[in-house]
């Protein structure tokens, strides 16, 4: 049984679901959450850091400076149209986008969106040990292992759910305190 494959596809899992979590708004300032905004440049949906210097000067501030001055009045446009609740500052050679501080409501709003987002991580690593384990029940009918090769099989594979379930925890945990602590 090859257990490298079901590592990969769990470490993928937690990988997307680290990728997530950055991109969430924690009252601090975070590059991250301009990942998934791309803006029209010269044709091409762009995104927000191929077209300008993305930089965090202080902890609930970002500048972003594009190379090209022209894509200035883009980058707003696409920033007020995001969900990142911020509305952009433009002083025609920047455009500064100020996180304001957030209060305790909000901070349990986002720990309780971050456990959802935890739990369906956890979900994807638990289809990925079924998967692992219809693969051995298949090998085992086939006549490829024997019974007890299975049974050793599933452990395996169980194991290796435990430590990313484990993982996800861990990242889960961080992200929580750093969302109640800002």
């Amino acid at each position: 049984m090859d257990y490298k494959n079901l590592n990969e596809k769990m470490e993928k899992t937690i990988s997307v679901f680290s990728e997530k979590l950055s991109e969430v708004r924690a009252g601090r300032a975070n590059p991250a959450v301009l990942n998934k905004i791309r803006i029209d440049y010269y044709g091409t949906q762009t995104p927000i850091n191929q077209v300008a210097a993305v930089s965090v000067p202080e902890a609930r501030l970002i500048v972003i400076q594009p190379w090209d001055a022209s894509v200035l009045k883009e980058i707003e446009k696409a920033i007020l149209a995001s969900d990142i609740g911020i509305n952009p500052n433009n002083d025609g050679k920047v455009i500064r986008l100020a996180f304001p501080e957030l209060n305790e409501e909000r901070r349990k709003e986002i720990v309780k969106d971050i456990k959802k987002m935890a739990e369906e991580a956890k979900v994807a690593v638990r289809n990925v040990r079924r998967e692992g384990i219809d693969i051995a029940k298949a090998e085992q009918k086939d006549g490829n292992i024997t019974e007890d090769e299975l049974k050793n099989a599933e452990n395996e594979i169980q194991k290796i759910t435990d430590k990313y379930i484990e993982e996800v925890d861990k990242v889960l945990e961080a992200k929580e305190k750093e969302v109640m602590s800002v």
